[in-house]
């Protein structure tokens, strides 16, 4: 574990070597911005498909003939597939190539796209999906691990993470943009068929640009794969993560929800057991010792739950309760993703230098707290500019603290393990956004029944419900912030 230091890092104190300005080096620092924006097109891919649909729900319910409850799995599958198998992907990377789990699973999730894109019924739909997830898991499991053996100096390193993580807080926004627009103008099959030329641009400059993957980085999948270990984690995760996205349907003491609870913690303490053991671990357990890496996927996890509320029930709220079609809803969520991709690309970097990762880390958290402490407030009949747009900017937050999370969640990991590391941040992102799912729609649902039997109107109903939730993600994020104050510290450059 590097050392740690809580004093701020002065710009002019950080011990980067001066760049080499020859031909040569000119050369591997484009090629390595080319990597960069390859690893950050297929998260863009992986964000985008996982918001681009919420817009479109309506149209594929009435097109395919989904039932209610069978709707949800055009969300779920995906889930599934992508949260349960990121941490598998992430170790296979490791021990096959990050290069080639990348390259092969942006293939799986293209062609998987243009089954989605043809898909003429639900079966065919939500198998498309599961494969989806399956090939995001796979190239997102491995692009941090990538990327921070790429960029080793440290402002260039917080450049490129700032880069990355702007993929990933802007796309989720983007893509109900384009979603609705999509939907809107032609129909919903193209939220699916655009990936496809998306999905082979980034195949074909992937190729060349990313790095070779070294013959001496692991012991090789033979030797190294732990097959029974693999079994118990993905099955655990796979189990939880299904779990908990019924839990809306089924109810949380429900012999549904503690069965499978129950089941899912024997799997993964049977997994952690055999970790132990097992000369060839796929997870090993001495990661874990880094308080730095425990305590950022703790705050990733609360961090995504919260937000959940904040990108999928505000959206909810325009469309349900303020009468906003599918292109006006993504219009009206756009200037967040303009303030967060302004923050992460301008200042993000700059702040993660001069004060550390850990206060500006707490300061995105304070703005987001002030967010969702604002949409608690939110009238029947809300006038956008008063009442939303001020949110919409304090989203900057999330500009703020996911690149300085990002660095922070990797910094404890050795390049033997950054494949492993990256898997592991990406499966707490994917489990905390199963938990926001589960609890705040839950929590929402529960709520607007009660008012509605109450004798309220069906729009009073619905803000009530989202009130609700969204208090109980203001607490998350107020958890999270205290576990970063006290867990965290910035790694000394």
């Amino acid at each position: 574990m590097p050392a740690v230091t809580d004093a701020p890092v002065p710009l002019d104190t950080i011990s980067d070597p001066i760049p080499d300005s020859s031909p040569a080096a000119v050369h591997r620092l484009r090629s390595r911005w080319t990597a960069l924006a390859v690893l950050s097109t297929g998260m863009l891919m992986t964000v985008l498909d996982g918001s681009i649909v919420t817009v479109a729900m309506p149209a594929i319910q009435n097109d395919l003939d989904f039932t209610p409850g069978g709707l949800s799995w055009v969300v779920n599958a995906y889930l599934i597939a992508f949260g349960s198998l990121l941490l598998l992907a992430g170790r296979l990377g490791d021990l096959i190539g990050r290069k080639r789990m990348f390259l092969a699973g942006t293939a799986v999730f293209t062609a998987a796209s243009v089954l989605a894109g043809f898909a003429a019924s639900p079966a065919v739909l939500i198998a498309a999906r599961f494969l989806q997830g399956l090939g995001s898991a796979m190239a997102s499991a491995v692009s941090l691990g990538i990327l921070i053996t790429l960029f080793t100096e440290s402002r260039e390193r917080a450049r490129a993470i700032a880069v990355f993580s702007f993929t990933g807080a802007a796309g989720a926004s983007l893509g109900q943009v384009l979603g609705g627009i999509l939907t809107d103008a032609l129909d919903w099959h193209w939220i699916f068929f655009i990936n496809l030329p998306i999905g082979l641009a980034a195949l074909l400059l992937a190729a060349p640009a990313l790095p070779a993957d070294s013959t001496r980085r692991g012991p090789g999948l033979r030797a190294g794969a732990d097959v029974l270990g693999a079994a118990l984690v993905t099955a655990g995760l796979m189990l939880g993560i299904y779990t908990v996205v019924k839990v809306e349907q089924y109810g949380w003491v429900s012999a549904h929800t503690l069965g499978g609870g129950a089941l899912t913690l024997a799997l993964l303490a049977a997994f952690t057991l055999r970790q132990a053991k097992t000369r060839t671990p796929l997870m090993p357990l001495h990661i874990f010792r880094s308080r730095t890496v425990v305590g950022a996927n703790l705050v990733q996890m609360l961090m995504v739950a919260a937000l959940f509320s904040f990108q999928i029930l505000v959206a909810l709220y325009l469309q349900k309760v303020l009468g906003y079609g599918a292109a006006a809803t993504g219009l009206a969520m756009l200037p967040a993703a303009a303030v967060i991709g302004a923050v992460s690309l301008g200042v993000s970097a700059r702040l993660n230098a001069r004060f550390g990762e850990r206060a500006v880390l707490l300061a995105g958290l304070a703005l987001l707290i002030l967010a969702l402490g604002l949409l608690t407030r939110l009238p029947v009949h809300a006038d956008y500019v008063t009442d939303l747009l001020p949110v919409m900017l304090l989203a900057a937050g999330f500009g703020l603290a996911l690149p300085a999370l990002t660095t922070l969640g990797m910094s404890g990991a050795g390049e033997q393990d950054a494949g492993l590391a990256s898997g592991l941040f990406n499966t707490t992102q994917q489990i905390g956004m199963a938990l926001g799912v589960a609890v705040l729609s839950t929590l929402a649902a529960s709520r607007t029944e009660s008012l509605e039997s109450a004798g309220h109107t069906t729009a009073a109903s619905l803000t009530g419900g989202y009130h609700l939730a969204f208090a109980v993600g203001a607490g998350l994020l107020l958890t999270a912030a205290t576990l970063a104050a006290t867990l965290l510290r910035s790694p000394r450059r």
